[in-house]
């Protein structure tokens, strides 16, 4: 019973909380255009608006949602480990830093990029999973297994341990340079929108979604080419008409097939996802984080008036 709160006594626990808050935030609000994103993705064609009224009249509104429980059991651990390795790596990339000052932004892109790198080793088997349920019709799910366990036993069954982890490279790939912009533009752009900032920690409500929002905008747009090829690669199994021999060919196939706009299919959806997805993510994490160190004497507020 105890537990609980010598656990956010401590500031790695307020930091693992709020990243829960944050991560649960970002996957109830972006996820539905996730699903559209991987459909476009995987598909021939059909533009996001087609695809999204298909699914919802054919299969339900409640469609868009399938495979979330897989992202949404897991991202406590994985948003707070992203942003607890961001925390130790930008101060390591940068020696210069005093405890009390903000990391530079050097500092702010590796250990972006070190994060991502690490985060991707948990978070290749999870978007597996999730995209094998996004993927799934009517008929494959009326006559297989749902949910996210069964998936994964029927994955570990047919294919293995190598199958659960296909797409690692890639996702690693992706990822690294991916946070690398994702924590860089989100430091930058709140200094831009609220000057000193960084130092004092009280931004307001605006900001931190603005800044957010364009972090993740500028950490999709950078990897968006490699994303399509993860999603393609991790979409095939055993069965796939289509077989792809690793990274390379893939990126050839899916460009002889359906020329180099392929590899931007979906970016759209993607963009507007990431706005909203990751304004509800920051926005959530440093209000959490607040709220916890309020409530253990330290009487820093948050602004509630328009920094920007």
């Amino acid at each position: 019973m105890d537990f609980w709160p010598e656990f956010l006594a401590s500031s790695w626990g307020k930091e693992f909380v709020a990243g829960g808050f944050g991560g649960t935030a970002g996957i109830m609000a972006g996820y539905p255009l996730d699903s559209v994103r991987v459909r476009q993705q995987s598909s021939q064609n059909g533009s996001a608006f087609s695809i999204l009224k298909n699914v919802a009249t054919k299969e339900g509104p409640l469609s868009l949602y399938r495979g979330m429980g897989a992202p949404l059991a897991s991202v406590t651990f994985q948003n707070a480990m992203v942003f607890q390795i961001y925390a130790i790596l930008s101060r390591a990339f940068d020696s210069s830093c005093c405890s009390n000052e903000p990391p530079s932004y050097k500092g702010v892109a590796l250990g972006g990029v070190g994060a991502g790198a690490i985060q991707s080793l948990m978070l290749s088997p999870i978007e597996l999973i999730k995209i094998r349920l996004q993927l799934q019709t009517q008929l494959q799910r009326e006559h297989t297994e749902n949910g996210p366990l069964n998936v994964a036993k029927n994955i570990l069954r047919i294919e293995g341990w190598r199958g659960l982890y296909r797409g690692l490279t890639i996702t690693a790939l992706r990822d690294a340079p991916a946070h690398g912009f994702y924590f860089w533009t989100y430091e930058f752009m709140r200094e831009k929108l609220h000057p000193g900032c960084r130092k004092s920690g009280q931004e307001s409500f605006n900001t931190m979604l603005v800044a957010g929002g364009l972090a993740g905008v500028a950490s999709w747009v950078c990897c968006y080419p490699l994303d399509v090829v993860k999603t393609r690669l991790q979409a095939q199994t055993p069965n796939s008409t289509i077989k792809y021999n690793g990274i390379v060919d893939c990126l050839r196939k899916s460009v002889r097939n359906d020329g180099y706009g392929v590899l931007f299919r979906g970016l759209g959806t993607a963009v507007s996802r990431a706005f909203v997805v990751n304004g509800a993510i920051f926005t959530a994490y440093e209000t959490a984080l607040r709220v916890f160190f309020n409530n253990n004497g330290n009487h820093e507020t948050l602004q509630t008036d328009s920094g920007i």
